[in-house]
């Protein structure tokens, strides 16, 4: 209980930073546009709200919900709305709203709803799942979203995406700066690197660990020493098969070859497979395997480091294997089953969890490029990894709020909620941006296609778009948080 609480405070915590972050966004451009915001709220607030300040009554107000009648109950009478609570608090002087003057922040009411899915900034005129059609049916006042041109709209609509982006690389630039970052002295990847094709061309094997470059010992806190060993004519010298040193010289052409790529993808830490969690419902559950087992063979074929595990696996998926392992220095082998996905359900240790970590530390403006690069990698790694989504394995780990929590550490460790908060303000940020009607990169579409073909689409289409988008969105949070009960039962 205390873990599933611990995670369920990192996550709301982080829903509140994120929310608010990317709905103000939307509030202070609309304000900058001269537009009038009406709510700006953090989390929903279906049938009641948790607390609404209205600054124009001057009144903070506790359980607070809407009474909606009409006068002797005619169904063609006006709806009066009452607004009620269980406690009203009065903060300051009412000021009444001066409708010939320009909007201020006193036209909003701020208030804090009690679902945690999100966040809304409702701005007058604009259709969105706030929408009221009847104000709609009036003639457009010049305070309102849709009475202004097409280029203020659209830069609304992207300042919440914008704000995300800028939360996840302030947050980057803050980890560098407080923690540095951690790095892995080449020399202390005992198992060596994996070289891309245009390096193992060069000269390089898998499994090489490099020592030194133009004479000079390789310390990878270093900045640009991965570019010092691709340049064409560099000497390196580098320790093989454990116990071979070798030296050759990178040949004419090699840096021309590797242009479209950056430092990380160039090469990568070997490490062995050493298994850290277990899933239920995989073969691994139902085998000897445990936390901590060092994986030497899958059958007959020896697992030198992780790159040959995966292939391996892919061999033999389907059936049964036998898999040889260490446990306190005894070998010993289980049978386990590989899935029709050529997987066995297990994660594997990562090299900072294996090798010894060095820690870098950066000045503030030395943090400021550390983190951009933070930022970019991290939406450049997200946006390549959807083409997942697209099979079997992929739509079956979609999750939902149960799913992101568990991703959050069973203790409250800073340093780890604020990696992952940023990195789920990546998320945001694409997602958001999407061209689905009822997100923001729904509504940039259809503002690019007036600026685009000079036609504003009818209000009613506008309408049915953002019901459609609604329904779809409704659907897909049911499948993704159906997927974590799914998975939290029966594996």
């Amino acid at each position: 209980m205390e873990t599933f609480l611990i995670k369920a405070a990192q996550l709301i915590l982080a829903l509140v930073i994120l929310v608010t972050v990317h709905e103000f966004g939307h509030y202070i451009f609309a304000r900058i546009f001269g537009m009038r915001v009406d709510r700006f709220y953090l989390f929903f607030n279906p049938w009641f709200s948790i607390a609404k300040y209205d600054p124009r009554k001057g009144t903070v107000q506790l359980v607070a919900w809407t009474k909606k009648t009409r006068e002797n109950n005619d169904k063609d009478a006006p709806v009066i709305e009452t607004p009620k609570s269980l406690f009203t608090f009065k903060v300051g002087k009412p000021h009444p709203a001066d409708p010939n003057a320009k909007p201020t922040w006193r036209d909003t009411i701020y208030g804090l709803g009690w679902l945690p899915l999100g966040g809304y900034c409702s701005i007058a005129g604009m259709i969105d799942e706030t929408t009221d059609a009847d104000k709609l049916s009036a003639e457009p006042q010049p305070w309102e979203f849709r009475a202004k041109k097409p280029w203020p709209r659209l830069m609304v609509m992207i300042a919440g995406v914008l704000l995300n982006f800028i939360l996840a690389i302030i947050i980057y630039i803050g980890i560098a700066w407080h923690w540095g970052d951690k790095v892995i002295q080449f020399s202390s990847a005992t198992e060596g690197l994996d070289y891309v094709e245009q390096l193992q061309k060069a000269g390089f094997k898998d499994g090489d660990i490099p020592l030194t470059v133009d004479g000079q010992s390789i310390d990878v806190k270093k900045d640009k020493v991965i570019w010092d060993m691709v340049q064409d004519g560099a000497e390196i010298t580098v320790l093989r098969n454990h116990k071979d040193t070798i030296s050759f010289t990178i040949p004419q052409g090699t840096l021309a070859s590797l242009s479209n790529l950056d430092e990380k993808g160039m090469m990568d830490y070997r490490y062995p497979v050493i298994v850290k969690q277990i899933s239920p419902g995989e073969g691994a559950a139902h085998s000897d395997l445990s936390a901590g087992d060092y994986i030497l063979k899958v059958n007959n074929d020896t697992i030198p480091s992780f790159s040959e595990f995966g292939p391996t696996l892919a061999k033999y998926k389907g059936n049964d294997v036998t898999v040889t392992f260490r446990r306190n220095n005894k070998v010993h082998t289980t049978k386990c089953h590989i899935n029709n996905d050529g997987k066995i359900g297990i994660m594997a240790s990562s090299p900072a969890e294996i090798y010894p970590v060095e820690i870098v530390e950066y000045s503030f403006l030395e943090s400021i490029p550390k983190g951009v690069s933070d930022g970019v990698d991290k939406l450049t790694m997200y946006v390549s990894s959807l083409k997942m989504l697209f099979t079997k394995q992929g739509a079956e780990s979609v999750g939902g709020f149960g799913a992101i929590g568990d991703l959050y550490p069973n203790q409250w460790n800073w340093y780890a909620f604020w990696n992952i908060t940023a990195f789920l303000s990546v998320i945001l940020a694409f997602m958001n941006i999407l061209p689905i009607p009822a997100l923001d990169g729904g509504h940039v579409l259809f503002t690019l296609w007036e600026i685009i073909t000079r036609r504003k689409p009818s209000e009613k289409f506008l309408e049915y778009a953002q019901m459609a988008g609604m329904a779809f969105l409704f659907l897909l949070l049911i499948y993704a948080n159906g997927n974590d009960i799914y998975r939290f039962f029966f594996k």
